[in-house]
């Protein structure tokens, strides 16, 4: 998928609708996690938040994805004093294009859930960067990384 162009999509977001073309000549840093308020999730978040300020002087927009809704966006966007918008995929068109959800063990039963992922989109829209199965530490550190490095 790497390197091939990301097909343009608009979704419901936190601040209105996020359309990816919009966005061009900027990198999007597109991060799906499983569930807003939640540790690991959470902790995620915190940590694109502290790094806001190096992702836009880098010329990079975040943007989280999950399926919880848009109200439950606004009270967790609010809550942890989010400086970029999240989006409400409950219907999971954006989890089905990037093959995010999987199969997981929550307590001992599989139930369908966000694999943890982040995608790097290029300024001219096509996939710069995958991770999938994302361990929290030290996560946001490497993706800020490599978009510094285009």
């Amino acid at each position: 998928m790497t390197g091939k162009k990301v097909a343009d999509f608009t979704a419901d977001a936190t601040g209105g609708p996020f359309q990816l073309s919009a966005q061009k000549g900027r990198t999007v840093v597109l991060y799906f996690y499983p569930k807003d308020n939640t540790p690991g999730c959470t902790t995620e978040g915190a940590q694109f938040r502290d790094a806001h300020d190096a992702f836009r002087e880098a010329n990079a927009v975040v943007v989280g994805v999950s399926r919880d809704s848009l109200a439950s966006h606004e009270k967790f966007k609010a809550k942890m004093g989010f400086p970029f918008e999240l989006i409400a995929d409950s219907d999971e068109t954006l989890c089905h294009a990037f093959g995010v959800i999987r199969m997981k063990n929550m307590y001992g039963k599989q139930v369908r859930g966000i694999e943890r992922s982040t995608f790097v989109i290029d300024g001219a829209g096509k996939l710069a960067r995958e991770w999938r199965g994302v361990k929290v530490p030290g996560h946001v550190a490497e993706v800020l990384a490599f978009v510094e490095s285009l």
